[in-house]
């Protein structure tokens, strides 16, 4: 064999190992983030009572709580990037956050672009509206103006549900409280804490709940290909389920 022909051999092998280190090797946010000691974690203080702004202005809430456990238990600091419904899995995609900690759902669509923890609780999807309005079911708000929190998987259940009705939609839920106590909302699309809230700022509204669209997993959102940072976040979910801190977390602002 000639010199030149084992240069050539060498130029592959040496390109062959190149490609396999390159197609094994992946991110590690989990390291990156103990590195840093923060944690960016996107969350909505404006979906009580997941989030919101109590009256010494601090964020609170079951989603706040958990995000904040979450980094206590991994030894770092909380920082909390400010989301709404729409942009919580854009913030998510371009960097601005590192996990989602905000009553997200858990879809088919949204698998397609994020990765999800195991669930850490459930939602319900419902319907309400004036105590005196017959609704049963979706065919029922065939003509009806039914409101909504844009980019919500409430949002994407009434849409797909009711098809002839008129879908209003706020961009998030402290936009939909405050058009449903001020009258511009009547009937909303929502979940039951966010029927509650709206009774607790207007019992007038006489506001009862007419059916349940349906009843999804939440997870915790993370970018796609961060096996390290998956794999603990499920085990501190599992661990926190087993020992009740998340159960307890979830009947202290939801009561149940």
């Amino acid at each position: 064999m000639t010199q030149r022909s084992h240069l050539v051999r060498g130029l592959i092998a040496a390109a062959a190992l190149f490609a396999l280190g390159a197609g094994t090797a992946h991110a590690d946010l989990l390291k990156d983030i103990r590195d840093a000691k923060k944690i960016r974690i996107a969350l909505d203080t404006g979906s009580p009572p997941y989030g919101f702004v109590d009256g010494a202005m601090k964020p609170v809430g079951s989603d706040v709580e958990t995000a904040q456990l979450l980094a206590q238990d991994l030894g770092v600091a909380i920082e909390i990037v400010q989301v709404t419904s729409p942009n919580r899995i854009p913030f998510l995609q371009t960097g601005k956050a590192d996990i989602v900690v905000a009553s997200l759902s858990v879809t088919p669509e949204r698998e397609k672009v994020i990765d999800f923890s195991v669930p850490y609780a459930q939602i319900q999807s419902v319907v309400a509206g004036p105590k005196g309005v017959q609704i049963n079911g979706f065919d029922d708000l065939k003509g009806k103006r039914v409101a909504t929190t844009r980019g919500s998987n409430n949002d994407k259940v009434v849409t797909t549900g009711a098809k002839d009705a008129q879908v209003v939609r706020y961009d998030d839920d402290a936009t939909l409280v405050t058009a449903a106590v001020s009258g511009q909302a009547d009937i909303i699309a929502t979940s039951p804490a966010i029927v509650s809230t709206v009774l607790a700022k207007a019992p007038q509204k006489d506001m009862v709940i007419k059916f349940t669209m349906s009843m999804v997993p939440l997870g915790i959102g993370m970018r796609k290909d961060e096996p390290a940072l998956k794999a603990w976040i499920n085990d501190w979910i599992t661990k926190n389920l087993a020992n009740g801190k998340l159960q307890a977390i979830y009947k202290k602002y939801h009561g149940g």
